[in-house]
C-alpha cells in the first residue's frame, strides 16, 4: 500500500514513503517533501522535470533524489505534485511534474532547504513491503 507521513524531528520535519517497491517509497517519500512545501492537492502538473541521481547505497540514493527535487524547486520556483522512480542498482531515473509558484493558490510557507542522513532508513516493512525516510531541513 503506497502512502506518506511526516514525522516530528526537533524544528525540522521528518518524511515517510511507503510503497509494495521501493520505488514507491520513494515516490511517496518525495510527495511527503512537497507537502512540506505545498498543499499538493493544489498543484497542477503542467511541466515535467527529469533527473538522474546516483549514491553508493539506497540511504544515500533516497537522500539524493529528495536533494535533487529541492534544488529543482529552488532554481526554478517551482512545486511539484507527482514522481516517478525508477531504480536500477544504485541508479535512480526520476521524472517529476508540478508547475510554478502561484503564491495565491500554494500558500507556500516554508523553504525546504534539504534532506539529511537523520533518522535516515530504506528498509523493507514487516508486510513485504518498502519504508523510505529521513528529515529534511526546513
Amino acid at each position: 500500500m503506497t502512502r506518506w507521513e511526516h514525522f516530528a524531528h526537533g524544528a525540522d520535519v521528518g518524511v515517510r514513503g511507503f510503497g509494495d517497491t521501493v520505488e514507491q517509497a520513494f515516490e511517496q517519500a518525495a510527495l511527503a517533501l512537497s507537502a512540506v512545501v505545498a498543499d499538493i492537492s493544489k498543484i497542477a502538473l503542467k511541466e515535467a522535470v527529469e533527473v538522474l541521481c546516483d549514491a553508493p547505497d539506497r540511504e544515500l540514493l533516497l537522500v539524493s533524489w529528495l536533494n535533487a527535487i529541492v534544488y529543482e524547486m529552488a532554481v526554478r520556483k517551482m512545486v511539484f505534485g507527482e514522481f516517478h522512480v525508477a531504480i536500477t542498482g544504485n541508479s535512480l531515473n526520476g521524472r517529476f511534474s508540478g508547475e510554478e509558484v502561484d503564491s495565491k493558490r500554494h500558500d507556500v510557507v516554508v523553504e525546504v532547504k534539504g534532506a539529511t542522513v537523520t533518522a535516515l532508513k530504506v528498509e523493507r516493512t514487516q508486510d513485504g513491503g518498502w519504508l523510505a525516510q529521513c528529515v529534511v531541513d526546513v
